[in-house]
């Protein structure tokens, strides 16, 4: 697979070098670049791209402002690594589900580890056959600096914050934090496996030890079926039923 980029930053020099890096990675593909986000508002809707090198600090309408615009609009997001010389726009970064976060001055081992990670992510979200790749057996979580890999058999429940989700293991870590909304991770997990029953709780169809008339057990934690999704929840859960 090769990813479709977009590089986008007002410095000709820092424009100049993440080209030359595209050109070296053989898994990556350049296929625009642009001195202004704006620029790249109007390329966007005329080039599709997998993934974006987007600078936040730059005049008129930030890269940061351009995550969110493409947040909004009804078309499949690329993925998007920041690069920006200030590194106090991380957490806003994450809010925006970006795949990493580049430091200028940054070289090219860590140019290409940042794309990895955007190809890897990309090639779990494109299987489309479950239960016979790799990529349906685990997902990677953004935990701090790094990406965790999960496996699927090893998930609970996962239960919303505000901006973070807590992830039930049964693990000897027991749980993890990850900056990130239940929406955005029940994108990614496959329907086969997992069942969002509340709007603060995704379960793992294989964790459910009991269930009543309104609620369900993961061994000794009960979850409530939210109003919305327990007609969902009826419906696969009658074929346990005698």
């Amino acid at each position: 697979m090769r990813l479709k980029c977009i590089a986008i930053d007002d410095e000709p020099l820092a424009l100049k070098l993440v080209e030359t890096f595209v050109q070296q990675t053989p898994f990556l593909e350049l296929v625009g670049t642009c001195d202004s986000a704006v620029n790249a508002m109007n390329l966007l809707q005329e080039q599709p791209a997998d993934l974006l090198f987007l600078d936040i600090n730059m005049p008129n309408f930030s890269g940061m402002e351009l995550a969110r615009w493409m947040h909004q609009q009804n078309t499949p997001m690329p993925k998007i690594i920041f690069t920006t010389a200030y590194n106090h726009f991380a957490i806003e970064g994450y809010k925006v589900n970006a795949v990493d976060y580049l430091l200028k001055p940054f070289n090219y081992e860590e140019f290409l580890r940042a794309a990895a990670n955007a190809l890897q992510l990309t090639q779990a979200a494109a299987s489309s056959v479950p239960n016979t790749q790799p990529e349906d057996d685990y997902i990677f979580i953004k935990v701090e600096y790094q990406w965790v890999r999960i496996n699927y058999k090893d998930i609970l429940f996962i239960e919303g914050l505000k901006d973070y989700v807590r992830i039930h293991l049964n693990t000897p870590e027991k749980a993890i934090l990850s900056l990130t909304s239940l929406k955005q991770l029940e994108e990614r997990l496959p329907t086969t496996k997992f069942l969002r029953v509340h709007r603060s709780f995704i379960v793992s169809l294989d964790s459910i030890t009991a269930i009543s008339k309104n609620s369900l057990f993961v061994g000794k934690d009960e979850i409530v079926v939210g109003e919305q999704y327990r007609e969902a929840f009826k419906a696969i859960m009658q074929k346990w039923l005698i």
